[in-house]
């Protein structure tokens, strides 16, 4: 999309920008399919050999640009499309010709991760599966992502929700499965002064309380979710804080499993609207 409207963007238009833009880390092009478990295998190879075509192309403009001007390029990362990785084993090859030139695997489907060769298997892997709750970001850590994108995150806070969920858990299961947030447009909330979460350090939980935060909703002012993102990045924080040392102790299925034992598998549902 352009200030003018909408306009296709040419794969060189892209690398050329990814160059002059400097962003930390680039995704190259992938031809990635909608309702990807319908395609036929004659699509499949439409869309693996273009795939390799982009990359290929991505990469040795990459390696003139280094030569020309010894710039510092960007960290770029191969799009894995979301078939199994035998499916796409012409492209798989393809990257493991140039594996020496890229730095990561960008993954829209776990299913991809199941057969990949030992050359890819120690690329990092950044996410882009869009898990919808704490527990599909579990499963894909537990399946080998190490970067993952949030998109939930923003969404929650903007519906209203405070998180309040620890991993990993302690204490004995409940009866019934924790809420994994509050919604805080709740009037219950109205005449409560205690923080959105008990022990929080955020900024929100330590300078306000519930109260004033449902008289800010109430009030439909931009402060409210201002404040709500803040502490829900803290609870993300501690969150993945929690997942490394989990990693670290070899306790992580165990873990998931208690985490799942604990909490509602789903995040809560809003009563009111948000900010816009």
């Amino acid at each position: 999309m352009t200030a003018f409207g909408f306009t296709k963007l040419q794969d060189s238009t892209y690398r050329s920008l990814t160059t002059s833009l400097s962003p930390d880390i680039v995704v190259g092009l992938g031809d990635i399919p909608y309702g990807y478990y319908k395609v036929s295998y004659k699509k499949i190879d439409r869309i693996t050999d273009r795939t390799a075509k982009w990359m290929q192309a991505h990469v040795d403009e990459r390696t003139r640009a280094k030569k020309e001007h010894g710039a510092e390029l960007p960290l770029l990362y191969a799009p894995l499309l979301p078939i199994s990785a035998d499916s796409q084993r012409y492209y798989i090859d393809h990257l493991e010709d140039m594996v020496q030139d890229i730095h990561g695997l960008a993954i829209y489907n776990t299913i991809t991760l199941g057969d990949l060769p030992e050359q890819l298997k120690t690329l990092p892997r950044l996410g882009l599966t869009e898990p919808n709750n704490p527990r599909a970001v579990l499963q894909d850590v537990s399946r080998g992502i190490d970067v993952l994108t949030l998109p939930f995150l923003s969404a929650i806070t903007d519906s209203g929700v405070a998180l309040d969920f620890r991993f990993p858990v302690s204490g004995p299961v409940p009866a019934e499965p924790l809420p994994l947030g509050v919604d805080m447009w709740d009037t219950k909330h109205a005449t409560d002064v205690s923080p959105l979460r008990k022990d929080c350090p955020c900024y929100a939980c330590t300078n306000h309380h519930r109260a004033f935060l449902q008289h800010l909703l109430s009030a439909k002012e931009m402060l409210a979710w201002v404040l709500l993102q803040i502490h829900n990045h803290q609870i993300m924080d501690e969150f993945f804080a929690g997942i490394r040392e989990s990693i670290g102790r070899g306790t992580l299925d165990q873990d998931i499993a208690d985490f799942e034992r604990f909490y509602e598998p789903e995040l809560p549902k809003s009563t009111g609207r948000g900010p816009r």
